[in-house]
């Protein structure tokens, strides 16, 4: 099974192209186990209006195909309990506030590391694309004080700021990237040394991570940021 990190941004009305392997995938787990619907686990954590939220997420993803929501809504500074993912055949955990994602869901680190490792598959919408890095961009918009991206993508933080991650990727993934100018922040924090190596993905797009490599669905494009030996190496890759 498949990782799938999505860059943010509602898809128009009948666009399923972020969500269908990921719904694809989950029915082919269920059916495994003898159901005829998916059991996805849905996450939110966010100030006032995470059951919305996840309401929106079900809706977007019940557009590829009918599946059996398992909902777990807390406020920022609330904990993710060991319920949301029992018997699960996938995970979507949404987006907003990522370091409010990273704290609520870090707990819960471990068991998502085995449902993945298991063949579940799991969807990051924005926070929870960046917070599957094994070191986790959860923020910021300066580096040394100086400023390196725009203040709408600095989640609260003044520094750019990486934390541990679930660990389901090996660099850091940003989002909303041409939409909120982050590809400047990505490639600061690889010259910096912050991050060994990023990839940013736009909205409406999807990066899967699986088996046979790197795949992007949708609108938009990723952006692969490497360290070079004289600073970095940015390329794109495309739908």
């Amino acid at each position: 099974m498949s990782v799938h990190l999505v860059g943010g941004g509602w898809p128009a009305d009948g666009d399923t192209a972020v969500f269908s392997r990921f719904i694809v995938e989950a029915a082919h787990r269920a059916a495994s186990a003898g159901r005829a619907e998916p059991r996805i686990a849905v996450v939110a954590v966010r100030d006032g209006d995470a059951e919305a939220h996840a309401a929106k997420l079900v809706e977007v993803a019940a557009a590829v195909g009918a599946f059996v929501p398992v909902v777990t809504a807390v406020a920022h500074g609330g904990d993710v309990p060991p319920s949301a993912f029992a018997d699960v055949d996938g995970v979507i955990v949404g987006g907003g506030n990522t370091p409010a994602y990273r704290d609520a869901l870090e707990p819960r680190f471990g068991e998502l590391r085995r449902l993945v490792a298991a063949g579940t598959p799991y969807l990051g919408f924005s926070a929870g694309a960046m917070i599957a890095a094994e070191r986790a961009l959860i923020g910021g918009r300066a580096i040394g004080g100086v400023t390196v991206s725009p203040e709408s993508g600095d989640q609260g933080l003044d520094e750019v700021t990486v934390a541990p991650g679930i660990g389901l990727v090996d660099v850091a993934i940003d989002v909303h990237v041409a939409q909120w100018g982050a590809l400047s922040r990505l490639v600061a924090a690889v010259e910096a040394g912050i991050a060994e190596g990023g990839l940013g993905i736009d909205e409406e797009t999807v990066l899967i991570v699986g088996e046979g490599g790197l795949e992007v669905q949708g609108r938009g494009s990723v952006w692969r940021v490497l360290p070079a030996e004289h600073g970095v190496v940015v390329s794109t890759i495309g739908a």
